[in-house]
């Protein structure tokens, strides 16, 4: 079997904040998306929220690759922003921030979600990381697809950074799927035997008029409407550069991984959607300190563990696609807590030394900015 490309693309969401008041941002200056758009022509666009920008890293052949183009880009947002006095946090949710106050970019696509969709859009004020792979073989995407969604909740512990919603501890280390999940055609895709099965399902509702294409279809991965890859969706997107690097490299690996399996017959063991909900839900409230359910024992088992088997598993796949320092930064990532932990920690920091809720929900802001510009140059 011909060994797919596994090439990579890596798309991140940010917030423009006041770095006065650390509040979004609701109508940043205009001439600072337009610079951003004339320097990486197709790299950066605007999100459905004029408080965020989006970028995306070109077809990159490894993860080496992707750092340098996720850093420059990363980069380069930074430095407009605080070249037009605002600043910018890579986070899935504001500590503070409100959606009413929030104005839509002037798009017919922004458009029409808000008509179509009502208050659910307009709430939407989250950013994820996508990171697509390149499989050429649509049926091979779509077995790959139905196999790697066991490891989605996985990821999704590796990335959380949406503790907080308009101001309130949530108690949910990814509050941005609870969000998201207002939505219709989101969360986990059921089981497709084919590529055919697919595009059946995908013509019915393009034939029934609910949508126009395969973008409109927000799964927690998905064959992307516009390019020969399996998209995954699920993860929030990183603080540290460093860590949505790692994701996107485990990610990579896990997939060449069932692919290698595939290629001697033998696939991963199919579990019912129910069940991959259930650790999904777990990532979602506690990230990776409780532990998910191992289904194969029928138990919750330490994360931990867990991601020390998975490392081992991917362990040749690592040194295939030239990526092993990334997946040890997995480990890293354990230790010493993914975004959502720091911002939780910072705000509780802030609350016993005398700070008012508002003020440690500053001080929240003032670490994500940091954070978000951390190790930049390092990675480069």
């Amino acid at each position: 079997m011909t060994e797919p490309a596994l090439t990579l693309g890596i798309e991140e969401e940010y917030l423009l904040v006041d770095p006065v008041s650390r509040d979004l941002v609701p109508d940043p200056p205009p001439e600072l998306v337009e610079a951003l758009e004339n320097r990486h022509e197709g790299a950066v666009a605007r999100e459905f929220f004029r408080c965020q920008v989006e970028v995306g890293t070109p077809v990159c052949r490894s993860i080496a690759e992707a750092r340098t183009e996720l850093t420059r880009l990363r980069r380069s947002v930074v430095e407009e922003a605080e070249r037009h006095g605002l600043a910018l946090i890579a986070a899935s949710t504001h500590p503070f921030g409100t959606w009413r106050p929030q104005k839509h970019t002037d798009r017919s696509r922004y458009d029409q979600l808000a008509r179509d969709l009502g208050v659910p859009v307009r709430r939407l004020l989250i950013c994820g990381t996508h990171v697509h792979a390149g499989i050429e073989d649509p049926n091979l995407r779509i077995d790959l697809m139905r196999q790697i969604r066991y490891f989605l909740p996985h990821l999704l512990s590796l990335t959380t950074s949406s503790p907080f919603w308009q101001g309130t501890d949530t108690k949910l280390k990814s509050y941005r799927l609870a969000v998201f999940s207002e939505l219709p055609r989101t969360g986990m895709p059921e089981e497709f035997q084919s590529y055919g099965e697919y595009e059946a399902a995908l013509a019915a509702l393009v034939q029934a008029g609910v949508i126009e294409d395969g973008s409109k279809i927000w799964w927690d991965i998905r064959p992307s409407a516009r390019f020969p890859t399996l998209e995954m969706r699920v993860t929030d997107v990183c603080t540290r550069v460093e860590d949505g690097l790692t994701v996107a490299a485990l990610y990579q690996c896990l997939l060449r991984m069932l692919w290698r399996l595939r290629a001697q017959n033998i696939a991963w063991r199919r579990y019912r959607s129910v069940l991959i909900e259930e650790n999904r839900w777990r990532a979602m409230r506690y990230g990776f300190e409780e532990g998910l359910i191992d289904w194969g024992k029928g138990k919750l088992v330490p994360y931990a563990e867990l991601l020390e088997e998975v490392l081992v598993m991917v362990a040749e796949d690592a040194a295939a696609l030239g990526c092993e320092a990334e997946i040890a930064n997995a480990r890293t990532i354990l230790a010493r807590g993914t975004s959502a932990h720091r911002q939780l920690a910072a705000y509780y920091e802030a609350l016993a030394g005398g700070a008012d809720e508002a003020e440690a929900l500053r001080r929240v802001v003032d670490r994500l900015i940091l954070e978000t510009k951390e190790g930049l140059e390092a990675a480069a």
